[in-house]
């Protein structure tokens, strides 16, 4: 069975965490990556009203060196629970780029109710792409680059912040650190490409913001392998005073790539790490996958520093709603699952189903508040051929069972299966646990939606 796969693998990466562990701790306590679904890097968070949106860059999942095609959305509430919201832009938006590699790390930026999206082609400068919803579609304004310098590569990972005076600046770059005054159409820059003197063990990923007054760079620190460094300044163009590190350089990791966002009273600092890849081989190759730890402050505006991320634990910011319409791409964890858009060619290639379902797979929620109790379970869902079983399961997918559903054959159409719940109150963790039909144990059946009803 695969969940026997799953926890052996876990319980290797536990000891090569140990130095920071209890004998006793379980996989349940790493902090492991916040996506398993898909292979995710250089995450850039932005917050849009109650919600946080992280943009992802996308790691192929055969890439053995950087093959990146598209980029990724997630959002969540809570910090736990993450609904995969599919590709919202893809190199083939440059139409002027006719090659099929090269989507590397980007930032989205909000400005007059539009969105823009800084895109790196790796060997061919930034370039910008503008929506007017998060989700997309992303369309090229310009119809060729942003920034340039055909002399060299090192016009890579592009960090926009806003300033109180509207002033927006652009940093970027590997291993040499630039900047531009963008004007306020977020698709030109006055003046010329300022290049910076050299921070100590900076090395890529820049990611620039403000907090209370102080101007922060943090950074991928001198690789490898990279940690998180970051630098601080009175002003938007330095000079920048190196502070240390955010995340020191360990040999569990490789590279790097900060994200920093304040979002409901916490703050918050995203990299990566091939966390998801160790489960499966303990060889490199280029599969990242988007970490996530809290992050405090000094009174001084100093960051202190943290552990890495498997080390540390998130606390949930509020409890997960059952009693509406949850999308199942909708997890904290699933490993081995993968999502495909629901209808490829619509305009809302923000939905996703749940595919690649196996026998002892499982969907994984946190935090989910049960109130005085649930009584049904609905599920929308399709299965081509003999389908098989959901095991709803409280605290684990092996707690305690409390309903379970039948898929059958509906000829590839999506269904809606409904049984009643037993057991359900007050806050758990949630698992949905798929079960294999007598003849099939591979692709069970896909996942729309489901809900629970009180």
């Amino acid at each position: 069975m695969k969940i026997k796969a799953i926890l052996s693998a876990l319980a290797v990466l536990a000891a090569v965490a140990a130095c920071n562990t209890t004998p006793q701790q379980s996989h349940e306590d790493l902090n492991m990556p916040i996506i398993q679904t898909k292979y995710t890097a250089d995450p850039s968070p932005i917050v849009i009203g109650d919600t946080l949106f992280l943009y992802t860059s996308h790691d192929d999942d055969h890439g053995e060196n950087f093959i990146m095609k598209d980029w990724l959305l997630y959002t969540t509430t809570d910090m736990v629970n993450w609904q995969d919201r599919g590709a919202v832009a893809s190199l083939r938006d440059f139409k002027w780029y006719k090659n099929n590699n090269g989507a590397w790390a980007q930032q989205v930026v909000e400005r007059n109710g539009k969105f823009y999206m800084y895109c790196p082609i790796h060997g061919n400068g930034i370039s910008v792409l503008v929506a007017d919803s998060p989700y997309g579609p992303f369309v090229d304004p310009l119809g060729t680059t942003l920034v340039w310098q055909k002399e060299h590569w090192y016009d890579i990972d592009p960090t926009v912040w806003i300033d109180d005076d509207g002033q927006a600046y652009m940093y970027w770059g590997n291993p040499n650190l630039y900047y531009v005054k963008l004007n306020e159409d977020m698709i030109s820059y006055s003046g010329d490409i300022v290049e910076m003197p050299h921070i100590e063990d900076y090395q890529e990923g820049p990611w620039f913001y403000k907090r209370n007054g102080h101007y922060y760079l943090a950074f991928a620190s001198t690789c490898c392998p990279e940690g998180i460094g970051y630098a601080m300044s009175d002003s938007p163009t330095g000079p920048w005073e190196y502070k240390g590190h955010i995340m020191d350089h360990t040999h569990r990791d490789r590279g790097n790539h900060p994200g920093i966002i304040d979002y409901k009273g916490k703050s918050w600092c995203f990299g990566q790490n091939y966390d998801v890849f160790r489960l499966e081989e303990s060889r490199h190759a280029e599969r990242r996958s988007v970490a996530l730890a809290e992050m405090h402050y000094n009174e001084d505006g100093t960051i202190q520093e943290l552990p890495y991320f498997v080390d540390l634990k998130i606390e949930q910011v509020e409890w997960f709603n059952p009693y509406k319409k949850v999308q199942a791409e909708t997890m904290a964890w699933g490993y081995g699952l993968k999502t495909i858009p629901k209808n490829q060619w619509g305009k809302d290639r923000w939905d996703q189903l749940v595919t690649n379902i196996d026998d002892g797979e499982y969907i994984k929620l946190r935090g989910v508040d049960f109130g005085s109790g649930a009584k049904s379970f609905t599920v929308s869902a399709s299965a081509l051929l003999y389908g098989g079983t959901i095991e709803i399961r409280l605290d684990d997918f092996d707690g305690k069972l409390i309903g379970k559903v039948d898929i059958g054959c509906t000829k590839n159409e999506l269904v809606e299966f409904t049984t009643k719940i037993r057991g359900a109150k007050g806050v758990h963790d949630l698992c949905l646990v798929f079960k294999a039909s007598r003849y099939q144990e591979r692709n069970l059946f896909q996942l729309d939606w489901w809900r629970m009803d009180q």
